[in-house]
């Protein structure tokens, strides 16, 4: 963690805290990379460390975008502190100038949702609070009573319901008189469900090689318990995935949906990652858009994650991830991004680079290229905003977030147990089985899930316009359209 109390400082930049892999940097593949590490190895030899330029992924080998990531190693013949990236940036800028460094960064930790008592909110057992490090997020809220309400079962927390309406509609390929909407998700996956197995595509790739994860033994979507005591309690981000595709389809039934896998059970991935996947989905949009083999057309992609950075009013970010966001941008797609749950005004990224109301944010709407659209959460009453969420001038839509009913995978039954159990005439009788989603519904709460709401609402608007075409022009115009009738955001 970064600690501002303890941080090194330099002239001109301002640390906040964050998290990040301490031993590494990255560099954006926009700049010149042989440069950096020319300046960055000077330093580090002083430090007495060495740099070393880890090879590329090849995921990333022939795309526009990524990162080239830094590791940061003792050299053998010194006695020296522990490498660390914000020692090594700081060091660097404060010697060489900050521009020398411009577009190197810290490799974040990036969280789905960064609220850390355990999002989305999963406190129901009494051990649940125990470890010093769980209410530690660096937005350095409190724990506060209010907001930790919505982790307790029948306040907004994560539990099972049982849901007895008609699924959506969904109408037939030939009802329909334009093509489907799509909706991206980057999230957990997307487990089996019978509103959604026919629904959401969880295999496309770029060029044959997988974007995010694909291991059946390691998916969270399949398998709830993945890591922690041997005791069969779903994990924390277990079902996020196909929580989140489920709200798409309930707000755009006809839309298809696309899903990849890039965070594990408990979160959280590093930015890096996410960063990889990220410039694949940009490949395949302007791919997509161009007409081009192995391309797919997404309308909306929707990020229910994030990070805080560290020097957000210095304008130091790795130019990286508003770059790629930008590009997708440009194609027509809508990017909608959940603004988190630490009850802070402290701007969230990617969130945050949605053109703030106040005209002070780091980005600025333009007329040609769809804003990012940054959402947060609404109470049930549709009226007021969850207590949870975060807020500020930057946040520029709210739906519903706190106590959302949607989809959960079937084969979850995890390791709690009813409170008694007994039978009467022959028939089993039990109370409610906390962690029981066989029947394939259950009510969760965060901006993690006002995101993708917001997204099939936008996706919805999109439908009755698509039958216009597919050329860059018309999918601007379409887009700016659909985030005016939604959110009041203008170019």
């Amino acid at each position: 963690m970064l600690d501002p109390a303890t941080a090194l400082f330099v002239e001109g930049v301002e640390p906040r805290p964050t998290v990040y892999v301490g031993p590494r940097l990255t560099i954006s593949k926009t700049i010149d990379i042989q440069a950096a590490m020319a300046v960055l190895g000077q330093v580090a030899e002083r430090l007495g460390w060495t740099v070393e330029l880890e090879p590329e992924d090849e995921r990333l080998a022939r795309l526009k975008h990524g990162l080239r990531t830094v590791s940061i190693k003792l050299a053998s013949s010194r006695a020296a502190i522990a490498p660390d990236g914000w020692t090594l940036l700081q060091q660097t800028r404060a010697q060489f100038g900050i521009d020398a460094v411009r577009g190197v960064g810290l490799d974040h930790v990036v969280f789905t949702s960064p609220f850390d008592w355990g999002h989305p909110f999963d406190w129901g057992h009494p051990f649940d609070w125990g470890h010093p490090f769980d209410w530690g997020h660096p937005s350095g809220g409190d724990s506060s009573s209010p907001i930790a309400s919505y982790a307790v079962a029948g306040s907004g927390g994560r539990q099972p319901i049982a849901y007895v309406g008609p699924r959506p509609r969904r109408c037939s390929d030939d009802e329909l008189t334009t093509r489907r909407p799509v909706v991206a998700i980057l999230d957990t996956g997307c487990g089996e469900h019978e509103w959604l197995d026919d629904v959401v595509t969880t295999d496309i790739d770029l060029d044959g090689v997988q974007i995010g994860y694909h291991a059946p033994g390691t998916d969270p979507e399949i398998l709830g318990d993945l890591t922690g005591p041997l005791d069969g309690v779903i994990d924390p981000m277990s079902g996020h995935g196909t929580f989140i595709a489920g709200l798409v389809h309930q707000a755009c039934p006809d839309a298809e949906i696309v899903s990849w896998r890039i965070m594990p059970s408990v979160g959280p991935i590093v930015e890096s990652d996410w960063v990889t996947a990220l410039s694949q989905i940009a490949e395949l949009v302007r791919r997509g858009r161009a007409g081009e083999p192995g391309g797919k057309l997404i309308d909306v992609l929707s990020l229910s994650i994030g990070y805080y950075h560290e020097t957000p009013e210095d304008m130091l970010f790795d130019p990286t991830l508003y770059d790629i966001l930008r590009d997708i941008s440009l194609q027509g797609t809508l990017v909608v991004c959940s603004v988190g749950n630490d009850a802070t005004a402290r701007p969230n990224f990617p969130a945050a680079f949605a053109p703030w109301s106040d005209g002070n944010g780091p980005i600025q709407a333009e007329a040609d290229c769809p804003p990012i659209v940054s959402v947060g959460a609404l109470n049930p009453n549709g009226k007021t905003d969850a207590m949870f969420s975060n807020a500020g001038p930057w946040v520029r839509a709210y739906v519903p977030g706190a106590a959302v009913m949607s989809t959960f995978p079937t084969t979850f039954q995890g390791g709690r147990q009813s409170l008694a159990r007994t039978k009467a005439f022959g028939r089993p009788r039990d109370t409610i089985d906390p962690d029981d989603f066989r029947g394939g519904f259950g009510v969760w709460s965060g901006t993690s899930f006002s995101a993708p709401l917001m997204a099939g609402r936008l996706a919805r608007r999109l439908q009755d316009d698509l039958g216009d075409g597919d050329d860059l022009t018309t999918a601007i115009d379409r887009a700016w359209t659909a985030v005016q009738a939604r959110t009041g955001i203008k170019p």
